[in-house]
């Protein structure tokens, strides 16, 4: 095929490319939906603390937060369906070690790998997508892309309650397994190969590094004060994580091709934006983390039941996302960034009800549905608003750079808010000590999304615009296609933010 811009939709080959990209970005969404829910079962059948548990969803967050716009320039210049396919085939081995993991240790080092794996496969899979489809149908085709996702992120955590309640915790991962040996032969067979003919420069790969170890040590720090107090371990985790953010950022001012071009936050409407977007999914992975622990630990429920506990959320983005963009559209942003972070704080301070012997029903439906509303509310104009802040050739780096801030937000926030509402080590084992400390976590989280609504009302425009060209800039190393997502619903959800 010479011209890959001639595929359409409804084509056999097209069909296959929607496949394929969907089979790889749902191993991804798939393990940020459903480790939650097994984390409680991980550490009685390892013999962890809560320290381990943070590790498990953290170690793939770190990688996968750090690494995602290295990844997803790499697609632009060696070949996007090639880089594609390394990652999925490198998040299945990772994965099966996940599976097969002996201790703690060894789960948490293979978690890192996975993170290494997804920042490979999740720019490649909309990268390929916007690369291969005729212009025409390349809306239709993002749009069937993000709908089946949808719907398998609705389905994962049902089917990881299933799982961690039946054969167990270990085939959450090992399920990826079959997924990329469907995955990979069809993407080597059906989709096009195609690069950014103009990408040039160097790979920003200090940038990246210094990034992922500034967010290491800073959240080892988090972690480990709890057991270690102010050691000397944790102290210089600290310092050094602050030195090597601040080296991220002297490097990135001085690169000729950064990762993160400083001037793109010119715009006040990107940068307020991405503030509010820090905000908002470090509550949210803040509270789904801890979420499915106090359901299973204090209210009793089962992994499925649990899984299945917070699926209204997901229906609700699935059904009413689109409609609250066109309402964004027609009305500014400023609303529905103001307005959905409140709406999703009063969800998260409902979840206050759900004790022991805690009613689906009357305690936890409720906060669920209102969480949920407030998601559908702001996600949609908070993804639409980062990509009109920033002129159109630079949109791929604006919603590489948002669905970075969103990762790393979830990862700080489930790494400090245990600390911050003084959770032991042994917590998740103990119902009473648990609740208390969820009882004090939660009002946290609502507050963070009540500083995110503040933001808003304060810093972004009433009405979406795009900045308007400046003078010429040095190409990024992420180029226009490389293809991140809008931050997805992990842990999360997130957030759908793949």
């Amino acid at each position: 095929m010479t011209d890959v811009d001639q595929i359409r939709v409804a084509s056999p080959v097209g069909r296959w490319v929607l496949l394929t990209t969907v089979l790889g970005s749902s191993m991804a969404l798939l393990d940020s939906t459903v480790i939650n829910v097994a984390l409680p079962r991980i550490g009685q059948d390892l013999g962890t603390d809560l320290a381990a548990l943070q590790w498990t969803v953290n170690a793939y967050m770190l990688t996968l937060a750090g690494l995602i716009l290295l990844g997803g320039a790499l697609g632009d210049r060696f070949g996007r369906r090639r880089v594609f396919v390394v990652g999925v085939i490198w998040f299945a081995v990772a994965s099966l070690l996940c599976g097969i993991a002996p201790s703690a240790g060894v789960l948490v080092a293979s978690r890192a790998l996975q993170g290494v794996g997804g920042a490979l496969l999740t720019p490649g899979s909309l990268a390929i997508i916007q690369a291969s489809f005729h212009p025409d149908d390349r809306a239709r085709a993002v749009g069937l892309w993000s709908g089946l996702g949808g719907v398998g992120a609705a389905v994962g955590p049902f089917l990881g309650g299933w799982l961690v309640d039946g054969p167990g915790w270990r085939w959450v991962f090992l399920l990826n397994l079959p997924l990329a040996a469907v995955c990979v032969p069809v993407a080597l067979r059906h989709v096009p190969e195609s690069r950014d003919p103009e990408a040039h420069g160097r790979f920003d790969v200090l940038g990246a590094a210094l990034a992922a170890l500034a967010l290491a040590l800073v959240t080892y720090a988090l972690i480990e004060v709890p057991e270690q107090g102010a050691s000397v371990m944790v102290i210089g985790a600290a310092l050094g994580g602050v030195v090597l953010g601040a080296a991220f950022v002297t490097v990135e001012r001085r690169r000729a091709d950064p990762m993160v071009p400083p001037s793109v936050f010119a715009s006040r409407q990107f940068t307020a934006v991405n503030i509010v977007t820090f905000c908002v999914y470090a509550a949210l992975g803040g509270f789904f983390f801890l979420t499915a622990i106090q359901l299973q630990v204090v209210a009793g429920f089962s992994a499925l039941g649990a899984g299945t506990a917070l699926l209204p959320t997901t229906v609700l983005m699935l059904l009413f996302s689109a409609s609250a963009g066109d309402l964004g559209r027609r009305i500014g942003p400023r609303i529905p960034l103001t307005v959905g972070p409140l709406v999703a704080a009063t969800g998260m301070l409902l979840m206050l009800r759900v004790g022991s012997g805690a009613s689906y029903l009357w305690d936890v439906l409720p906060a669920v549905l209102v969480l949920g509303l407030g998601m559908v509310t702001l996600v949609a104009p908070l993804t639409a608003t980062v990509l009109a802040a920033v002129d159109t050739g630079r949109a791929g780096l604006a919603s590489g750079i948002n669905n970075a801030a969103a990762r790393a937000a979830g990862l700080i926030a489930v790494a400090a808010l245990p600390l911050l509402a003084g959770m032991g080590p042994e917590a998740y084992r103990d119902a009473g000590e648990f609740a208390s400390t969820f009882r004090r976590a939660m009002p946290m989280c609502a507050g963070l999304l009540v500083a995110g609504s503040v933001i808003a009302w304060w810093a972004v425009r009433g009405t979406p615009a795009a900045r308007t060209e400046q003078e010429p800039e040095p190409r990024p190393a992420c180029s226009t296609h490389c293809g991140v997502s809008a931050p997805p619903l992990e842990p999360e959800p997130p957030p759908r933010h793949t």
